[in-house]
């Protein structure tokens, strides 16, 4: 992807992008026709399994006002006390929180390249699935990458956050 390629796309998204290209990542954001502000939108648009999903997560962490981003599946839900067993106690992060301390919209958190480094935690339930598809930066924005290159892009630890599934 050159520079011309990365001026069409909304500014969040070249961000991303940017990002993306930095770290030699092999796929750039793709915008989809129709807002995949869910994970079942974005599956439905992709073709692809609603697990394959990676939907990430803001929470509030109390302690420090920190964000605290959970990247999850999107077929799980996240266990709040999980979570606060990891990174202290969080409650829930607001729109205008959300914005402040990624630079996103709820509907198009990426994992990476936020406007204020958060605390990350990766759901295991993730490696499932050879690939996986995230938010990039826009409600019409995604990039498909493997768990591993979650990972190593946000250099978050790999964790059980999510609720057990009966």
């Amino acid at each position: 992807m050159c520079g011309a390629e990365l001026t069409a796309l909304p500014e969040t998204v070249q961000r991303v992008a940017r990002l993306l290209q930095d770290a030699g990542h092999p796929n750039a954001p793709v915008m989809l026709d129709d807002a995949a502000r869910t994970a079942q939108q974005a599956a439905d648009a992709l073709g692809i399994e609603v697990g394959q999903i990676a939907k990430s997560i803001i929470f509030r962490r109390k302690s420090d006002e920190v964000a605290v981003l959970v990247v999850t599946s999107g077929d799980r839900r996240v266990d709040e006390k999980k979570v606060d067993a990891l990174v202290g106690k969080t409650g829930r992060a607001d729109a205008e929180f959300v914005k402040s301390r990624t630079g996103f919209s709820i509907g198009g958190v990426s994992p990476f390249a936020h406007a204020t480094k958060p605390v990350v935690l990766i759901d295991r339930e993730l490696f499932r699935f050879d690939t996986v598809w995230a938010a990039a930066g826009h409600p019409h924005a995604v990039v498909q990458l493997r768990p591993q290159d979650l990972e190593r892009l946000t250099g978050a630890p790999v964790a059980d956050v999510v609720q057990t599934v009966a």
